[in-house]
């Protein structure tokens, strides 16, 4: 939900434009931050009722290229051109610029946002272990080996946690 509605935003410009105040008075008046007050007014002049609206836009690469090469062009200020092109934030024309300058075209354009995937979006099949009816004895005496394997380990292993244990056991005695 936005802070404050449209209609409220419509109502404060209207009073600014009927000469009832200035931009301080007024904002002040409505406990508003005067800048902010003062961007309501210019989108309105610039845009009517929607420079009043709220607004989700991904801007395309070309698009914000554009908006920069007018704003230079012409010596725009960040504030002046965002209010021209209906762009809610003249903070990000800085950004914008300061990117397209690092790296050029290239750094304008959408990356995606938010932590990329660890994961498959298909999930891993469980692997399908035939009966051991049907195995061969060769395959049969392998995974025998494997499991024997890996228990001695797994016995060496406690072993050697065990004896760990047993050493900070008998140094924390003495």
């Amino acid at each position: 939900m936005t802070k404050y509605d449209e209609q409220f935003k419509l109502s404060v410009v209207q009073k600014y434009l009927d000469g009832l105040g200035g931009y301080k008075a007024i904002a002040k008046q409505h406990g508003l931050d005067h800048e902010l007050f003062r961007r309501w007014v210019l989108r309105f002049q610039a845009h009517g009722v929607d420079g009043l609206k709220k607004k989700f836009t991904h801007y395309s690469a070309e698009f914000k290229l554009s908006v920069l090469q007018h704003m230079w062009d012409n010596g725009l200020s960040c504030g002046q051109a965002a209010a021209l092109f209906n762009i809610r934030s003249p903070a990000v024309l800085s950004v914008w610029e300061s990117e397209y300058r690092r790296a050029g075209l290239e750094a304008l354009a959408a990356r995606p946002r938010g932590r990329p995937k660890s994961m498959s979006a298909v999930p891993p099949q469980p692997e399908q272990k035939p009966d051991d009816d049907k195995r061969t004895r060769e395959e049969l005496l392998a995974e025998l080996d494997h499991l024997r394997m890996e228990n001695a380990y797994l016995k060496k292993l406690r072993a050697l946690i065990q004896a760990q244990q047993k050493a900070v056991a008998l140094k924390k005695r003495k």
